[in-house]
């Protein structure tokens, strides 16, 4: 019989809780079963259990109630604004209590992102587990604990009152990338689309219904999740379909969406894993054409793939799949959510997120290095020379001969990394999570994700001005 021995730590904190109408205890719970899942929203393993806990909310609806535990990681994680825009980001359904000073954390022993504690009817810890795999590690328990607390379970749904996000014309704009004509296309990840403008802000096309699916066919059935990086080919559009786990194509001429990479599966490879073979990407989030190789920012295995663009056949091409900030060759060497790319000859410039760091990975040569950076926890706000700058969750970069331009996410700033100088300068500020950065005309155009918005920044002055978005 599953019985717990120890009682539940309470779970309200003095920062508040989120995605509800009021606070919430361990006792206001009691007859149901408790879910708690401790998790910091930057984190792509804590992204990737989402659909198991949606899967489990849906399966127990009434006699299971699922918490989110956030314990930041970076200090803009810790802010509430922040957390509600990824709540409404990620689809999150069930409240979140911020946990931005890990009491809750410390309380029930958690050591690592995600985490989950199952609890019984009566308030008990059942026991808990660290990592992916979350639905079949735990859905037996909740499936035995509904059969052995039937007398008892509370089967009435509770109602938590989500807050509803206001509409705009973007949804999380995340990455960007322009054709020969000057229009920009711009994957509208929040809406699961990908748009076509042109310099004006002018919506010329839209790819994708706007259904969260992963369904291929025309510009209007065509489904994705979440799409981020881009990359042209040719009459091809490439879409990193990040929570798909896809590469999509887009053929630009037919108008028609088809899958060239990926099941819909996580797929993960360590050391001397599948050399030399296919294989699926996982959570892939950027895209940069070199030649004819298409390298993939490949943020859930912590890697870089490479597509060969004449088989379309995706290969392991740099980092081990640990999280770590190791360089040396390519399979020795390890990266950290590897989230954006750019390329200066044959150097791949790599925006290693969870590192908050730069990292250069030589084409030819096969060699990785670290201009910017020291470590997984390792973050924060200075500019400077290199061995003093820090960043803090950067997702993408642009470079221009000598200069890197780096989107610092989480400091909402665009910074500038001088390869010669070996100093890192702020050139614009004021941005909420800037995803990504194009240089084009002259100018720079960048993503303000999480205000839905998008910007054109002189990259001397740092003057910034937003391109209005509208339709014909």
């Amino acid at each position: 019989m599953l019985t717990g021995r120890v009682n539940a730590p309470e779970i309200s904190t003095e920062h508040g809780w989120l995605n509800t109408d009021r606070d919430w205890s361990i006792k206001d719970f009691r007859g149901k079963m408790v879910l708690l899942d401790f998790w910091t929203f930057g984190c792509i393993n804590c992204q990737h259990i989402v659909p198991d806990l949606k899967q489990l909310e849906e399966e127990y609806a009434g006699s299971l109630v699922v918490i989110g535990i956030h314990s930041a990681k970076f200090d803009a994680e810790k802010q509430s604004e922040t957390i509600k825009q990824a709540i409404q980001k990620f689809g999150v359904e069930h409240p979140v209590v911020n946990d931005a000073d890990f009491k809750i954390w410390n309380q029930y022993g958690v050591r690592a992102w995600p985490t989950v504690v199952l609890i019984d009817p009566n308030g008990k810890v059942i026991g808990q587990h660290a990592g992916e795999g979350v639905y079949e590690t735990v859905q037996p328990y909740i499936d035995k604990m509904e059969k052995e607390f039937a007398d008892v379970l509370n089967r009435e749904p509770l109602n938590f009152l989500m807050e509803p996000r206001e509409a705009s014309v973007l949804s999380f704009p995340s990455k960007l990338i322009n054709d020969r004509e000057g229009n920009v296309y711009l994957s509208d990840s929040g809406y699961n689309r990908i748009l076509k403008l042109n310099q004006e802000g002018q919506v010329l096309e839209v790819i994708g219904s706007g259904n969260r699916g992963f369904d291929d066919g025309s510009y209007a059935e065509a489904g994705f999740y979440e799409p981020h990086g881009l990359a042209l080919h040719e009459n091809i559009l490439y879409v990193a379909d990040a929570k798909n786990n896809a590469i999509r194509k887009v053929d630009l001429e037919t108008k028609q969406v088809t899958t060239v990479a990926g099941t819909g599966e996580l797929s993960y490879y360590f050391f001397e894993d599948s050399i030399g073979v296919g294989v699926n990407p996982n959570s892939p989030w950027d895209l940069l054409m070199i030649d004819n190789d298409m390298y993939i920012a490949n943020a859930g295995n912590h890697q870089i793939l490479r597509m060969d663009l004449n088989t379309e056949t995706v290969y392991r091409f740099a980092g081990s799949g640990r999280e770590a900030l190791t360089d040396g060759s390519l399979l020795e060497a390890a990266f950290n959510q590897p989230s954006g790319l750019a390329s200066n000859g044959n150097v791949l410039y790599v925006a290693d997120a969870e590192a908050s760091a730069i990292r250069t990975v030589n084409t030819k040569s096969g060699m990785v290095l670290t201009p910017l950076g020291k470590g997984l926890f390792d973050f924060g706000d200075v500019d400077g020379h290199v061995d003093d700058a820090l960043l803090q969750h950067c997702i993408g970069v642009e470079v221009i001969d000598n200069n890197v331009y780096i989107a610092d996410t989480y400091n909402g700033k665009i910074k500038v990394l001088d390869m010669e100088l070996h100093r890192v300068r702020t050139l614009t500020e004021g941005l909420s999570e800037p995803n990504d950065v194009l240089f084009l005309n002259g100018q720079l155009w960048v993503t303000s994700t999480n205000s839905h918005q998008l910007f054109k920044v002189d990259p001397g002055t740092g003057e910034k001005q937003e391109v209005t978005i509208f339709f014909k």
